[in-house]
Order: structure tokens, then sequence, then C-alpha cells
């Protein structure tokens, strides 16, 4: 059973990529972070004293392997939370944290022709899993990645990593501003028949991916999401 811990940490970057696009990377003021890849945390601003109530605060994937000793996290700004972190976060403000949270690769899968599919920053618990050393064991696994632009796809540095790490890695990535969205059906036609499928990015597209591959005669079993939001 995962135990869930507090953390006190501090904000050690910034980096704007867009208008309403950070990653921040986060240490830790105590004791190291112990997590698994593909987790996620609890993040909140308000200082508070571990024995009150804990504050207002939202879960983000951590993007960071986990054999660092910093945590990356991305996150957009649409709501009134991720708004107070882009008005307040700053480099050495202390937060809280919490975690780990999910068991995404920890589900039972088949690591042989593994499919992972994202859309957008979904494919942030991937890269966690991706710059791991643990990323050996996957036999032959496959990334189809999709952003809006090619500036929208901010994880080419991780992705050559990944490659050195797993030289057996396939990398396709789509660009919706050429060639449109990604092609699901073409995507299962090109994937092994008892392969797993991993899926992560907005709900709706999680969704619909999940409910073609199901009419397609996928087993659900074999259909492994990222949908914790």
């Amino acid at each position: 059973m995962t135990v869930i811990k507090k953390y006190k940490a501090i904000v050690t970057k910034i980096e704007k990529h867009f208008d309403n696009l950070y990653t921040l990377e986060l240490k830790s003021l105590g004791k190291p972070f112990i997590f698994e890849a593909g987790q996620f945390l609890h993040l909140a601003i308000d200082d508070t004293d571990f024995s009150e109530q804990w504050p207002e605060s939202r879960c983000f994937s951590m993007q960071s392997p986990p054999n660092e000793d910093i945590i990356r996290i991305t996150y957009s700004v649409k709501g009134y939370f991720t708004t107070r972190m882009e008005n307040e976060l700053i480099i050495g403000k202390n937060i809280l944290l919490k975690l780990p949270y999910g068991e995404l690769f920890s589900k039972k899968h088949n690591k042989n022709n593994t499919v992972f599919i994202a859309g957008g920053t979904g494919i942030t618990p991937y890269i966690s899993l991706f710059n791991d050393d643990s990323f050996t064991s996957y036999n032959h696994p496959t990334i189809y990645a999709g952003f809006r632009n090619e500036e929208m796809n901010l994880y080419k540095n991780e992705l050559t990593l990944a490659k050195k790490i797993n030289p057996e890695l396939k990398v396709s990535i789509i660009y919706q501003d050429k060639v449109g969205i990604m092609d699901i059906e073409t995507i299962l036609k090109d994937s092994k028949t008892d392969c797993s499928f991993f899926i992560s990015g907005p709900p709706l597209m999680i969704n619909s991916f999940k409910q073609f591959f199901i009419s397609k005669g996928v087993h659900e079993n074999r259909i492994i999401t990222d949908d914790w939001e």
C-alpha cells in the first residue's frame, strides 16, 4: 500500500513557455521525495503546519523520473487555483506537497510492444517513466504524442534521453497544424493484437479513444488511462 507523505518544498525554477503554460522545479526542504514513475501529487500554495487541515490544493502529474532529487511539473493556467500559482509562485517560494498518488504503471500490463498515446501535456507521466532506468524493461514500445504545433512540443530533450535509455522506443509526433489530429484507427491498425494501450491527455480525448478501442474489440483490461483529473 502506498504511503502518502507531506513535504515542505521550495520552488527552485519557473520556466514560462507561453502566456499560460509553465514548468516548475520543486525541491524538498527535508526528507527526499519518494514516488514511482507516472504518479501525481497535490500542491498547496498556502503554508500551514502539518497538524492543521490541509489547505486548498490541486493535483499535477510528476514528469521527473524517481531517481532525481527534484520534481518537475507542467501546468496551464485554466482556473482560480492555477491563476494563483501564476501570480504568487516565485523562485524561493515555500509550498506544500502531498505524494505519491496513482498507480498508472503499477497496473498489470504487457511490456511488449506497449503503446503510449498522449495529447499535449498528457505526455508528462510518460516522461517520468521514459527517463527512468526501469524503462529498459519495455520491449519495442511506441509513443504517439499529439501537439497543436511544434512550438508546443516541450519534450524533445526528454524524448531524446528516452531513446538513449531504451533504443527500441519508436517516437511518432503529430502536429495538428500540419497533419491534423491523431489518427486513432491507424494507431490501432499498426499495433500488436495483444499489446497494452496507455492514454493520457484531455478528458474528452481519453474517453473518445478508449471507447473507440472497446468498439473495435480491444479488451478493457488492455486499456490504461491517466484520468485522475
